[in-house]
């Protein structure tokens, strides 16, 4: 900041001007008029205004340096505001861009953009499409305008997205394994434990082609789907993922990325925990070697009969590695609603040799009876109000407990159809309320095992965030190497999102986390920095705390936020 003299006919003005660089320009800028001289002279009692008013200059530099200037901004009732100034812009992308950064997406970047020999910045776009599939989800057209909103401006065009979807799918393989290598520097990853699990998105369109394909829809849409196959560490970070066509059977597509795991990531030891729909023989032989093993889960109504009938017999269980057995059939309710008492036993089939271990909870077996209760009430609702729109039901639909007849109790052939509650469909299922089985070829203790299995609700819950909180679909891109380009940014975003909950200490949920990153939001003062709009509260606090820096000044100078971008990049 400097002096500035201004003299006119009548008096000689003194203002308190400052440069400024706004869009490649550079200008200058009133800070605060001081007075005339002659108004100056009557106030400082005989003191050259002069020099008081660099002195003042001085003064007000030490503080600028120092962020403790005031600063003084004039609005005017009267006066339009410009037009075509975007005036208000988001920075909570900055807490995802310093893990962004942290996780060297940038070279990464500068890797490909280096073999590719791009005119672009391919930096800008795939942080951009990151940016923008976490806080403001959207297609690439809309994402490409939606990236002015951030305090940092994007520096490429439309064109030079879908250029850079073409390049980074070619390099999804090796963006994946840059991308945990740098990871380990971030975050702890526990790769002694993956989940695998699998799931499709559907494509708002009629035709197949490529990779879009008819298959089993996981949400029952009668569209072109693709399939997601991802496999998550133990501490619930994701760390691999392909794509398949949508009517590849699941079961054939854990062994080809677990196979590509194996070298890229360095991975040897490892237990794979999937979910019955997974557990193929074939799977879990290739997991029966070397230092790999497996946890299945493992449906106790498709067991054989005489291992059924062991799982279900009341008799023979465990609590807490005690000799003593229980007979489940005659708990005490109360005193034992929270504990889980398990049998198990080895068996070999087609040259296999694993642990079935079936657990038992007065818990769970509540828990599936209230899901089926409302599940009858529901069917009955439908039976009395609206019947004719019954359609053939899955095996979880509610409508599995409606069955449909021709006949009176009588024998009698009936005018109408007749619908009824199957009552013993009811009791055939109540058999299984409260039982878990999985299966390992792990020797270890009972409960490490289950402890295990438990955290499979992680890899639903990344696919769910995806869809949900990402909007990851309907998938509107057309070409093979787009959608795969794609779901490399929603992979990428995925784990940028679990390294910042953890950094959070897990204490809110993704709709909190998210939803506060969007409200941040900034107000631009031309020449001076941006003023929050958004709502201080716990949650912005634990993140500058996270993060080491702050946004919640009742104004951040240009200078300050300079520093912010500098700490988010390193």
């Amino acid at each position: 900041m400097r002096l500035s003299i201004s003299k006119s006919k009548n008096s000689t003005s003194l203002y308190v001007i400052k440069s400024t660089y706004e869009n490649g320009k550079h200008s200058s800028k009133v800070v605060e008029k001081l007075g005339t001289v002659k108004e100056l002279e009557e106030k400082l009692n005989g003191e050259d205004p002069i020099e008081w008013a660099k002195k003042y200059i001085e003064e007000l530099n030490k503080k600028d340096k120092e962020n403790r200037r005031d600063v003084i901004v004039k609005y005017s009732p009267a006066k339009t505001v410009e037009k075509d100034v975007q005036r208000l812009f988001n920075g909570g992308y900055l807490f995802i861009q310093q893990i962004y950064y942290a996780l060297g997406l940038h070279k990464i970047s500068e890797e490909i953009s280096k073999k590719y020999k791009f005119t672009f910045d391919l930096n800008s776009i795939l942080s951009r499409l990151i940016y923008g599939r976490i806080l403001f989800p959207a297609s690439k057209l809309t994402t490409n305008q939606l990236s002015e909103k951030f305090i940092e401006r994007p520096n490429f065009e439309l064109q030079h997205i879908y250029r850079g979807l073409e390049v980074i799918a070619k390099e999804s393989d090796f963006i994946q394994a840059k991308l945990y290598e740098s990871s380990l520097k971030v975050s702890k990853r526990n790769t002694s434990i993956l989940y695998y699990d699998c799931t499709n998105f559907f494509f708002e369109i009629e035709q197949e082609d490529g990779l879009k394909q008819y298959g089993i829809s996981k949400e029952h849409r009668s569209n072109p789907i693709v399939q997601m196959g991802l496999f998550m560490d133990g501490n619930g970070i994701p760390l691999a993922f392909n794509i398949n066509k949508g009517n590849t059977n699941e079961q054939v597509t854990l062994t080809p990325l677990e196979k590509q795991i194996l070298p890229d990531f360095n991975l040897s030891k490892f237990v794979v925990c999937t979910d019955a729909g997974l557990a193929s023989t074939a799977n879990q032989k290739f997991n029966d070697k070397n230092d790999r093993a497996f946890i299945t889960t493992q449906s106790v109504k498709k067991l054989k009969k005489h291992l059924k009938e062991w799982a279900l017999d009341p008799d023979g269980w465990h609590l807490n590695n005690d000799i003593k057995t229980y007979d489940v059939s005659k708990l005490d309710e109360e005193k034992y609603k929270d504990k889980i008492f398990y049998k198990e036993r080895w068996i070999k089939e087609n040259g296999l040799e694993q642990k079935i271990i079936v657990t038992y909870s007065i818990k769970y077996r509540n828990y599936q009876r209230k899901i089926r209760n409302s599940q009858i009430e529901r069917a009955q609702k439908t039976i009395d109000n609206n019947p004719g729109k019954l359609k053939k039901s899955s095996q979880n639909d509610y409508k599995r407990f409606i069955q449909k007849t021709y006949c009176t109790p009588d024998g009698e052939i009936a005018e109408k159809e007749i619908y009824n509650i199957n009552t013993e469909l009811i009791t055939v299922e109540e058999a299984f309320d409260g039982f878990y089985a999985i299966c390992t070829n792990l020797e270890d203790d009972v409960h490490e095992i289950v402890k295990v299995n438990k955290r499979r609700w992680e890899i639903e819950e990344c696919f769910r965030i995806m869809k949900s909180e990402f909007k990851a679909r309907p998938v509107y891109l057309s070409r093979d190497d787009r959608i795969i380009a794609h779901f490399i940014t929603c992979f990428i975003s995925l784990i940028i999102y679990r390294i910042l909950e953890k950094k959070l200490e897990e204490k809110y949920t993704c709709h909190e986390i998210l939803k506060k990153l969007k409200e941040m939001d900034f107000y631009e003062i031309k020449g001076e920095g941006y003023v929050p709009t958004y709502t201080r509260d716990d949650l912005t606090d634990d993140l500058h705390e996270a993060f080491d820096f702050r946004t919640d000044y009742q104004i951040v100078s240009k200078k300050q936020m300079k520093n912010i971008f500098k700490r988010t990049k390193k």
